[in-house]
């Protein structure tokens, strides 16, 4: 016989609320939640329900072990409506395929063909920066990842049109981020229809532009226009599958990073010196920077305290069962990276920020942020290249100092820093271009 799902009582959900009131985030209630109800547990409100999963047996149970019993894509969803047939949103031999054709651009062959173009956009938006003066990391990193992206994996200078399209890509991660859409399937998008069309007009004008003026190079936009099985329709769902997910992943891990090593100088400290004993008259490459050990190990840490991508959701695709819970047909799920990387049985004092934790390899399915399994993060090794890079430019040129304002993480495509993260810059006195 199968077990019922756990459903939180009125004491625990009051506690629930209270939580999610001091933080200012419904992750506070999702934490009562767990702690009394993991691995899995029902939520249920008004025209909405879902399973909760938490912990590493039920990420490999999501991700590996029963993964075909799952569905990506659920069409009542705004994400499937705004990627249509992107990567993301596919499932079985078409996800596949499409992942096949645009994994070359991404894979770490292509890594070290990235970073000069890496460190020019950098360098582009750091020397807006004037000295000793407050800046927001959250605008700041957002405007570096878009750069970046649309310079190295489209081979195209986004710069020209970057403040004319900043609100529309705001509008476009606010319309795939959490709201009445999980309450309500079909829930009219009102407000989104100027931005959604100022985006495609300028994805479908660089693919013109593109099959106009071929480039002889592997880059995501050249790859995907050489090819005779995809339209132009389908080539513009990838692009803003990756311009989307791949910027705003970026944008909120670089926020979070600095953010924490604002709220601990010693760990900055470390860094920056580790960042100053590299040889910053010799070429950067992936190579060099497998130097930057203490570097990962603040990464790895963000990581776990704030993944971008901080749950997943899927629809099963039949009716199984999970250690004794039977989870019917088109039940939508929801795994908790954010909650398993939090779990006090696998990770010691697990709130408090310790890079070093990640000086051993942690328990397998315990550290998520990049999901697992033959669907992990198509662009998990360029993102960690891109980071470091940006990063560690960011150190070389500038001391960082974070002003005392509030910061609470919000639910939005990605976990970001929200309000935002203000930090005072002072520039350093000595730097030689690399490249």
């Amino acid at each position: 016989m199968s077990l019922p799902i756990p459903v939180p009582d009125s004491i625990l959900s009051l506690k629930a609320l209270q939580a999610m009131i001091k933080q200012r985030s419904v992750l506070g209630a999702l934490e009562v939640f767990s702690n009394q109800l993991q691995p899995v547990f029902e939520l249920t409100l008004p025209g909405f329900k879902t399973v909760m999963m938490v912990g590493p047996e039920a990420a490999r149970f999501v991700l590996v072990s029963d993964r075909d019993d799952f569905r990506w894509r659920n069409e009542a969803d705004p994400v499937a409506m705004l990627l249509r047939h992107g990567v993301l949103v596919e499932d079985g031999d078409f996800h596949d395929r499409l992942r096949r054709a645009m994994n070359p651009s991404l894979h770490k062959q292509m890594l070290n063909s990235y970073v000069n173009g890496i460190l020019h956009y950098t360098d582009h938006v750091l020397d807006r920066w004037e000295d000793h003066s407050p800046m927001d990391m959250l605008d700041e990193m957002r405007r570096i990842a878009l750069l970046v992206l649309m310079g190295t994996l489209y081979q195209t200078n986004f710069d020209p049109v970057i403040d004319q399209l900043w609100n529309a890509v705001l509008k476009t991660i606010q319309y795939i981020s959490p709201g009445l859409w999980i309450l309500w399937n079909q829930v009219p998008r009102p407000g989104y229809a100027k931005a959604l069309r100022e985006i495609d007009d300028y994805l479908y004008q660089i693919i013109r532009v593109r099959r106009a003026n071929p480039i002889d190079g592997d880059d995501l936009l050249s790859l995907l226009v050489r090819r005779s099985d995809m339209d132009d329709d389908l080539i513009r769902d990838q692009l803003l599958t990756m311009l989307i997910a791949g910027h705003d992943t970026s944008t909120a891990l670089l926020s979070w990073v600095l953010y924490l090593l604002g709220k601990h100088p010693e760990a900055m400290s470390q860094l920056e010196a580790e960042v100053m004993r590299t040889d910053d008259q010799a070429p950067v490459t992936i190579e060099s920077l497998t130097k930057l050990s203490f570097m990962d190990q603040v990464i790895d840490e963000t990581l776990r305290l704030y993944p971008p991508i901080h749950l997943g959701s899927r629809l099963t695709a039949d009716d199984i069962e999970f250690q004794g819970y039977r989870l019917p047909r088109n039940t939508r799920v929801m795994y908790s990276i954010y909650l398993t990387h939090r779990l006090p049985q696998y990770w010691d004092n697990p709130s408090a920020f310790r890079p070093e934790r990640f000086a051993t390899r942690p328990l397998p399915y315990t550290y998520l942020p990049f999901g697992g399994g033959p669907r992990n993060c198509i662009g998990a090794a360029y993102a960690q290249v891109e980071v470091k890079i940006i990063l560690m430019r960011i150190l070389q040129r500038y001391h960082l100092e974070l002003l005392p304002r509030p910061v609470h993480a919000h639910m939005g495509a990605t976990l970001e820093p929200r309000p935002g993260v203000w930090m005072r810059v002072q520039k350093r006195k000595r730097l030689t271009r690399v490249f």
